[in-house]
């Protein structure tokens, strides 16, 4: 079974290829194992909207003991935006996870998903069950999360929904004033510190690779960002009669972004879901990451049991 891993690891070393999603869109493709030498299982990391390899401090731990594979979004950190610049919704980004499944030769695989990326492999486990042996969602539900959003103020689902939905719709129509603004902001210590103090973050384990994910984030034009959230914003609930494979959803008690009750309750409706929640924020797993990546690693090696029974 792969090992644990230290939060203080070695810089991380990521290989990026090119790769052409069904519409011809090119994604810039990512994995921690350039040279073949992870001796461990492949996980198919559907990330959160927009954001980078940075995010998860654990799996570019070189020992982490977990091959990554994964991609930007479209339009994102070095991925094209697509011909049809309405091509960035739910469905799309599941045609992109098949799309770096098959240039990997990954034929089935345990999915991770963080935030928007639980949505993108819920309905890629749904559309296809075939490709799928484990779900894995840090901080994210199977749909609609828009209406879980802000749960810790305790408004009703249709208010969080709208607010939020508005709000995105006014950073999409205000957001080229924006960008400038934010692709100047000074990324550093100092700035994460104040950050991981705002309640929508919690203390970091790594305060210099968050500080390259809020910088590698910023670089996306705000426009071109909330454009992508206002798509999203258009998923619906993933119906989880038909999701039979192992499913572990990792909550933070105090997401603004995705409701821990709302992934209790998606746990409780799966045939085989476990519900955990730690004392942090959307960002767990840059707040925790040993415990994200333990809990990662214990459903590794069940998969790999059940496979072997």
């Amino acid at each position: 079974m792969p090992r644990s891993v230290s939060v203080t690891a070695p810089p991380p070393t990521i290989a990026f290829r090119d790769v052409l999603s069904d519409d011809g869109t090119r994604l810039r493709a990512w994995t921690n194992d350039p040279d073949g030498r992870i001796d461990g299982p492949t996980v198919v990391l559907c990330n959160g909207l927009g954001t980078s390899a940075f995010a998860w401090p654990a799996l570019l731990d070189p020992d982490c003991g977990v091959r990554v594979v994964s991609w930007n979004h479209r339009g994102v950190g070095g991925s094209d935006r697509p011909t049809d610049h309405d091509a960035v919704g739910i469905d799309s980004f599941v045609e992109d996870a098949l799309s770096v499944m098959d240039h990997f030769a990954v034929d089935r695989a345990v999915l991770v998903g963080w935030s928007m990326g639980v949505n993108t492999m819920f309905q890629l486990a749904y559309d296809h069950p075939e490709r799928v042996t484990a779900l894995f969602a840090v901080a994210g539900v199977p749909g609609d999360t828009y209406a879980t959003m802000l749960a810790p103020l305790r408004l009703p689902r249709l208010a969080a929904r709208s607010l939020t939905v508005g709000l995105a719709r006014a950073l999409k129509a205000g957001g080229r004033v924006l960008t400038p603004v934010t692709q100047r902001l000074p990324v550093g210590d100092r700035a994460v510190a104040v950050l991981s103090h705002t309640g929508l973050m919690f203390p970091v384990a790594d305060p210099q690779l968050t500080a390259a994910a809020v910088k590698e984030f910023l670089t996306t034009p705000i426009d071109w960002y909330f454009h992508m959230a206002s798509a999203t914003a258009l998923h619906q609930r993933v119906s989880l009669r038909g999701i039979s494979v192992p499913c572990v959803f990792v909550a933070g008690k105090w997401d603004l972004l995705a409701g821990a009750r709302d992934m209790r309750t998606a746990a409780a409706r799966v045939q085989d879901g476990t519900y955990v929640e730690l004392n942090g924020s959307h960002f767990i797993q840059m707040e925790h990451p040993a415990e994200v990546h333990r809990l990662l690693l214990d459903l590794l090696a069940r998969v790999a049991d059940e496979r072997t029974a």
